[in-house]
């Protein structure tokens, strides 16, 4: 590819919206017509793999199609809607691979947990999207294959490790796909790709297996969506298969609400990170609409322990390590050597610092009461979800030296992970800022334990005030 080649497909926008039985509907439009019978789940199917088909070879995002698509029960709020599950989940009958070459995955003999809990809602299943190597990376990219490009601009990462999810979601491939958040993994491309993405509080989804096992469960399921109300539709859906009774039902959230809130507004994150410019003229904007609503906002600290980035970093680590120490569970030929230049950064460092284990949990327990304490007097806070606008692609790949990658990365993901470990909702937003190059920015809203229906009542103000921007409009 000649130099001004790149340059022309670094500019480029990808979509697939048009006029077939998708049409730009949401997942909640879609599900209505196909109620309606204005359109049937086969058209929607038919035309949702004829949108894949032709967007694919931009954005690099499914890592493996069904050959026959699978239905839903045909009830539920997403009946006949199609999408997608992420490539570390279970689906019966298709391989998980993970996002790893260190293995050839086998085909799963049943669906997951979430998996069942994502076909309750009705959806038809596609196929799976694809993610970095374990979900480490906050962007899809990988030493020996093609990245996973962001429609808006496909120069730029798609996010991560939902990035396969969000792109087609964005896209308009499909209206809605499966996505997980460890770390940021749900929000952080959401923001990329100018969709909305909710982290559940913990235990909100049902659990997986993986994660009953670990000293800390950083991972919860969702959606990515590209509108709010698709995102609290599932919500509501989902709960109707399972819900934690330790935890205040959610229910159907159908638009703002008349409460006045006191929101705390973060610019800066907990670990001394400065978030660039663009991205606090974002998140500025959105705290000055917050107030013409009437709602308080004032400046907030979170007084976390100086050593959480090292501790979050130390249990990344750790997972990796047990990945290497229990991959042959994963496929027989598992070869951790095999694993990219992050997953064996990650597990060389823990191996230098696996005696710092107990106090690294310990200390990243008691963030929680860290958290707790800066939300006194607050209902929510209002942050950045990066602490600086969307990279291009290469600036965060696997195959960049570990020293330099793990400082990259940690300039980058400075907000998202303290919700993964005291396991609070918080949700991503599109903002009315755009940068430069049009990339979407994404603001955040956290909220204690169980406060999901205020994180949603708060973004479609939002979203009513100011509807997002759509790729198909640029």
């Amino acid at each position: 590819m000649t130099t001004s080649e790149e340059q022309s497909e670094a500019r480029t926008r990808v979509h697939v919206f048009r006029d077939d039985a998708l049409g730009d509907h949401d997942a909640v439009g879609l599900a209505r017509a196909i109620r309606r019978g204005e359109v049937s789940a086969a058209e929607a199917s038919r035309d949702a793999v004829a949108r894949v088909r032709a967007v694919e070879a931009r954005l690099n995002a499914v890592q493996v199609h069904l050959d026959i698509p699978a239905h839903g029960p045909g009830t539920g709020a997403f009946a006949g809607v199609p999408a997608f599950v992420k490539d570390n989940t279970d689906y019966q009958g298709l391989p998980t691979g993970h996002g790893s070459v260190a293995f050839a995955p086998r085909a799963a003999r049943r669906h997951a947990p979430f998996t069942r809990q994502f076909l309750s809602t009705g959806v038809t299943v596609l196929g799976k999207t694809r993610l970095p190597e374990f979900g480490f990376s906050p962007t899809t990219e990988y030493e020996g294959a093609e990245p996973v490009r962001n429609p808006w601009h496909t120069g730029h990462s798609a996010g991560g490790s939902s990035g396969g999810s969000a792109a087609l979601v964005a896209a308009g491939a499909v209206p809605i796909a499966h996505a997980n958040d460890g770390g940021g993994s749900i929000r952080i491309p959401a923001a990329a790709c100018g969709l909305v993405g909710l982290k559940p509080t913990r235990g909100r989804m049902v659990a997986n297996a993986q994660g009953r096992q670990l000293p800390i469960d950083l991972v919860t399921d969702g959606v990515v969506s590209r509108s709010v109300r698709d995102s609290a539709t599932f919500l509501a859906a989902a709960e109707q298969h399972w819900r934690n009774p330790k935890l205040p039902p959610v229910g159907l959230v159908e638009g703002p609400s008349e409460r006045r809130l006191r929101i705390g507004l973060l610019l800066d994150s907990p670990n001394g990170v400065r978030s660039d410019a663009g991205t606090r003229a974002a998140v500025t904007e959105t705290a000055e609409r917050l107030e013409r609503f009437g709602h308080t906002v004032e400046p907030v600290e979170l007084s976390i322990d100086p050593r959480f980035t090292d501790d979050f970093l130390t249990y990344w680590g750790l997972l990796s390590f047990l990945i290497g120490v229990t991959g042959r569970t994963l496929g027989t030929d598992f070869d951790r050597r095999r694993m990219d230049g992050l997953s064996r950064g990650l597990r060389e460092m823990y191996v230098g610092n696996w005696r710092n284990t107990p106090g690294v949990l310990r200390r990243l327990k008691r963030t929680r009461e860290a958290y707790a304490a800066g939300f006194r007097g607050l209902d929510v806070i209002l942050s950045p979800v990066l602490a600086h606008t969307t990279p291009p692609i290469g600036h965060l790949s696997p195959a960049v030296p570990y020293a330099t990658l793990i400082e990259r990365i940690l300039a980058y993901v400075a907000f998202t992970p303290v919700n993964n470990v005291v396991g609070t909702p918080s949700i991503s937003v599109p903002a009315a800022h755009a940068t430069p190059d049009g990339l979407p920015i994404g603001v955040m809203i956290s909220g204690r334990p169980g406060a999901e229906r205020t994180l949603l009542e708060l973004a479609f103000a939002l979203e009513a005030d100011q509807p997002f921007r759509r790729l198909q409009d640029v």
